[in-house]
């Protein structure tokens, strides 16, 4: 009976390694390949909307600033009821207070304003502050599609890791329900063990809680995936065993440089160092004065009087007057001003020193996410050979029974490992896959990342 419990888990085992074989896969069924989930995040994941709305706030403040200093202009003006004045500055017919049945309208309208000449900065170091605003926007963007990327790829390699598990459990289950029935139908016929029952019945339950922990990683990746990319009913993806991903390893100090000159939070932080220096630069400015040309242009109309056409009489009822000068103003609160400047020069050192932690984490990060990815290509290599050496062991204890030189109970190791080989090359193929996600994600580099042909 022994021998029969060994034959059926070397049975399950080899059934493992036909059902995991890639070119014993059936054909792939429509799905949303990794590319089009990537793009589909893209499109409609609320973080990077969140950055995007961001960015087009931060480039409507640059429209402000460019065009607010030469729109400095108002209009004013009014209109009410005028009573009838008529005569000029020597002789009148009507009384000093004429509000009577006789009343007209009256209309008064000023258009005036600063065409900036000269701000010593104020203007340019505006556009600055906010040109390096817009470009950290930017850079923003790019980190939370970062982020978003590597929270799909997670949940489309879990999503395969699961049905990979999930079917290699679901054959082993067909074989041992199999041969349970036999074990059980030996028991009763007085020719077998009741242990083998019970073992291969142990072996049976525990496939069982292994199946439902598959079943429950596939759906949560599924949701995971739905949520990511934004696709609302039916989803599911091309079925599709785990594979390496196509980016092979290279030197580290390939990775580091790249992320110091990509790595989109470097990025933004050298654009809040811009902003901040812009800042103090904008302080100092203004603390000087602002040359400009004002410009005026006023109309008042009240046809119920009389228009006083004598140059030395003023007439503030109905007039046309424009004109233009040249124009200074100086706010003269220099302690306040030199104050703010401090201030100003202060959160530029903070942001330096922000910057200069970033760059310092940066290789950390890197070099992190790089040896993670460098141990899982190790643990992958040598899985991979523990598997093909323990499937030759069973084809040689296999060879051995046929010829009666081996017994049966000689196979139960070798399944064993085998099955254990297996599983582990798997866990190893996904965290491989999930340590490249990580390092396109900590150097900016995505293409670090690119899937596998099929994926």
């Amino acid at each position: 009976m022994r021998r029969l419990a060994a034959a059926l888990a070397c049975a399950a085992a080899l059934s493992w390694s036909a059902s995991a074989r890639a070119d014993d896969v059936p054909p792939a069924r429509p799905g949303y390949t990794l590319k089009q989930c990537l793009e589909l995040a893209d499109h409609n994941h609320p973080n990077i909307a969140i950055a995007q709305a961001k960015l087009a706030y931060y480039r409507a403040q640059i429209d402000e600033a460019r065009t607010a200093p030469f729109s400095a202009f108002s209009l004013t003006g009014g209109a009410g009821p005028a009573p009838t004045f008529r005569g000029g500055p020597v002789y009148t017919q009507d009384r000093e207070v004429g509000l009577s049945s006789s009343l007209g309208m009256a209309w008064r309208f000023t258009v005036d304003g600063t065409v900036p000449i000269w701000t010593f900065g104020k203007i340019t170091n505006t556009w600055r502050a906010a040109d390096a605003q817009a470009q950290l926007g930017e850079e923003d963007i790019k980190r939370a599609r970062n982020a978003v990327r590597t929270d799909v790829r997670r949940a489309y390699f879990g999503l395969q890791m699961s049905r990979d598990t999930k079917a290699l459990i679901i054959e082993a289950t067909e074989r041992l329900d199999k041969a349970l029935e036999r074990a059980k139908k030996r028991v009763k016929e007085d020719d077998g063990d009741e242990l083998d029952v019970l073992r291969l019945d142990t072996a049976r339950a525990d496939l069982e809680g292994r199946l439902a922990e598959a079943e429950k990683g596939e759906r949560v990746a599924l949701a995971a995936l739905r949520f990511y990319t934004g696709v609302e009913g039916a989803f599911d993806i091309p079925d599709a065993p785990l594979r390496p991903p196509k980016h092979q390893l290279s030197d580290l100090p390939r990775y580091v440089d790249y992320a110091r000159s990509k790595r989109p939070e470097l990025n933004m932080a050298r654009a809040g160092v811009r902003a901040r220096e812009a800042q103090v630069d904008l302080a100092r400015s203004k603390r000087l004065p602002d040359l400009g040309l004002y410009l005026f242009w006023s109309y008042a109309r009240a046809p119920e009087i009389t228009d006083q056409t004598n140059p030395f009489v003023r007439d503030d009822i109905n007039y046309s007057r424009y004109g233009f000068a040249l124009g200074l103003k100086w706010n003269l609160d220099f302690l306040p001003a030199t104050a703010r400047v401090r201030q100003a020069e202060a959160q530029l050192q903070e942001t330096r020193a922000m910057l200069r932690f970033a760059s310092s984490g940066v290789s950390a990060d890197v070099e992190r996410a790089f040896r993670e990815a460098e141990e899982a290509k190790k643990k992958v290599d040598a899985y991979q050979r523990a598997t093909r050496s323990a499937k030759q062991w069973m084809v040689k204890i296999s060879q051995g029974i046929d010829v009666g030189v081996r017994e049966e109970a000689e196979l139960v190791d070798p399944a064993r490992q085998y099955a254990l080989a297996r599983f582990n090359y798997l866990s190893a193929l996904m965290n491989l896959n999930l340590a490249m996600a990580s390092l396109a994600e900590k150097t900016g580099w995505d293409d670090v990342a690119e899937p596998a042909e099929g994926q």
